[in-house]
């Protein structure tokens, strides 16, 4: 057991398996008491259990560590409340959030989306990220300390057939910078994994190999220090992991190539300068997908 979280309270929202999984463990080797969140449905979103966050809290205290599970759902206002209200009442305080909960529903193209699944992906995703960051700030504001980490993914950036997951995973970088800004002067920081990982929800053709990718755990050490004491001056960063290397994200994102001129741009003008000047040699096909050619096969 180590001591970097002696003393903290965290709560992981779905975190009965992949990196919330991973992040418990962690976090409870390093001192943690933790809340084990997970409502147990599958990847996409359907049926509830116990099993997950119990196998997790089982697996936590056979190690020595302190850890309580939670089931409610972070999609309700009630549910989320009650997960961060259970971290005060258990432990008597919130040290830390990672907002991790989600589900993933595909569309083949644009216009097959469907309704019922866009709303519950952002339910899921970005209600559930604002009601317990919404109820933890509130007690992170009096104890004038606090960490929250958000799990954001690399189909953020654009991934044909992930409107919908792309949707809620960059919407919650947005999310995260405003937290990040608002919450520094109460002595709690908020920042952003895009990590590169297995996961429960991987495609069939890997289901029974042994992949050369990340494992959840590979990302849990970055996440462990993030939300540690010793983070305090990280704050609105945006971090990937993936195959041995952390990375930082530019931010904001620098502006590449500028056009000025005396005056007001007539649109005649815009058609002859930005091809020439700004977008030559771009086409519709627009710009790479940014995962790696192991991950883009693994969802088909």
């Amino acid at each position: 057991m180590g001591d970097m979280l002696k003393g903290r309270v965290a709560v992981i929202t779905g975190a009965g398996n992949g990196l919330g999984r991973a992040d418990a463990i962690g976090f409870a080797a390093q001192g943690a008491r933790v809340v084990v969140n997970d409502l147990g449905t599958s990847y996409d979103g359907y049926g509830s259990s116990h099993n997950d966050a119990d196998r997790v809290v089982e697996s936590i205290r056979k190690e020595g560590g302190v850890a309580v599970a939670n089931y409610a759902s972070v999609a309700t206002e009630e549910g989320a409340r009650s997960i961060i209200q259970q971290a005060v009442d258990e432990f008597g305080r919130i040290d830390i959030l990672v907002n991790n909960a989600g589900i993933i529903r595909d569309h083949r193209d644009i216009d097959s989306i469907i309704t019922e699944d866009w709303d519950l992906m952002v339910k899921t995703h970005l209600y559930g990220m604002m009601y317990c960051t919404r109820a933890a700030t509130a007690y992170m504001k009096k104890q004038n300390y606090g960490r929250i980490l958000c799990t954001s993914s690399h189909i953020g950036l654009g991934f044909a057939g992930q409107a919908a997951y792309s949707t809620v995973k960059e919407g919650i970088v947005g999310f995260a910078r405003t937290v990040a800004r608002e919450m520094a002067k109460f002595g709690t920081t908020c920042n952003i994994l895009r990590p590169l990982a297995a996961w429960r929800g991987i495609g069939p053709k890997f289901k029974n190999q042994k992949l050369e990718v990340n494992q959840p755990e590979d990302v849990a050490a970055l996440a462990t220090y993030l939300v540690s004491e010793s983070a305090d001056p990280i704050n609105g960063c945006i971090f990937e992991v993936f195959h041995g290397h952390v990375g930082i994200f530019v931010e904001p994102a620098p502006l590449e190539q500028t056009l000025t001129k005396e005056g007001r741009w007539t649109p005649e003008e815009l058609m002859e300068a930005v091809p020439a000047k700004l977008t030559a040699g771009r086409s519709r096909e627009v710009f790479p997908e940014t995962l790696p050619d192991m991950y883009r096969m693994a969802l088909k």
